[in-house]
């Protein structure tokens, strides 16, 4: 999905109230795009969208210009279980987290993989991809894009590697609707640096060559509060964690992703000014473009 011929950068959320007021929200911080949750993030089940509400919606798009990007889904899928139920219920949320996104026109859904928990990596990513593929062939016409987002190896979470996610998708037969969203959070912890210019260029271009640039369509763009190769997921305001200001440049800058979205996903907080973060984040990103 191409937005514009320079990247667009907005923040997670809440669609408390209705999903339309995530986009009033980010309108108010000043967003270009903004990514929600749906009513499922830490529930099996939840009430589904209303014919009343996708219209709410749609004319709150009209109205603040701000485009959904895309949905983050629940927490709760783990497609890579050695519990059959837990699968079985993983799979069921994610063909809702599918027709949600279909239903308000919204073009990604970001998915974090999974965890194996003693099932094995190679067990656990041949899961994911089946039960992706399945969930894609059963929601023929959506034209939803399942974007497996870059974790930090925290436990036994599969995607850390690049190469996992190479797995995913090149065992999948509906690879053209899969693709990567990377967490600079996330991708730090698991040991890639980016700190400085030569490091980035050598993560980007083992990124390339191992999974494709091609299917990097988003960033989630966050500090993280750990250390390089931690493998534990903090997010943190960007420049005031261990990944500091200067590497956000770096990929905001880079001709290759000019029209890609970056999502912050940071702690909601108020500066001591009484500035929401978010404003202050967005606009030190932005700064960074001039």
């Amino acid at each position: 999905v191409s937005l514009k011929a320079m990247p667009l950068i907005g923040v997670h959320e809440s669609i408390s109230g209705g999903s339309h007021k995530a986009l009033s929200r980010g309108k108010d911080k000043g967003c270009e795009i903004v990514q929600s949750f749906t009513r499922f993030r830490l529930k099996w089940k939840a009430k589904e969208l209303t014919d009343s509400e996708i219209e709410i919606f749609n004319k709150s798009r009209e109205e603040t210009g701000v485009i959904p990007v895309s949905i983050h889904s629940s927490y709760l899928i783990n497609l890579s279980s050695p519990h059959r139920e837990i699968r079985k219920k993983s799979y069921s949320l994610l063909l809702a987290e599918i027709e949600w996104t279909r239903k308000l026109n919204i073009p990604f859904l970001i998915l974090h993989p999974g965890f194996h928990m003693g099932m094995g990596e190679e067990r656990g990513l041949r899961k994911i991809s089946d039960s992706i593929s399945h969930a894609i062939a059963e929601s023929e016409g959506s034209g939803v894009h399942i974007l497996l987002e870059t974790t930090s190896g925290q436990g036994t979470s599969l995607g850390w590697r690049f190469e996992h996610l190479r797995d995913i998708i090149d065992l999948s037969d509906k690879s053209e609707y899969l693709g990567v969203c990377f967490d600079t959070c996330h991708v730090f912890a698991a040991g890639y640096d980016f700190r400085n210019e030569e490091a980035y260029r050598q993560t980007m271009e083992k990124f390339d060559k191992v999974v494709g640039n091609k299917r990097l369509k988003f960033f989630h763009i966050n500090d993280s509060k750990t250390e390089l190769g931690s493998r534990i997921d903090r997010h943190n305001h960007p420049g005031k964690g261990n990944i500091g200001m200067k590497p956000f440049s770096f990929f905001l800058n880079d001709p290759e992703f000019t029209d890609h979205p970056f999502i912050l996903e940071t702690p909601k907080e108020v500066h001591n000014t009484g500035i929401d973060m978010d404003i202050i984040n967005l606009k030190a990103l932005k700064k960074l473009m001039e």
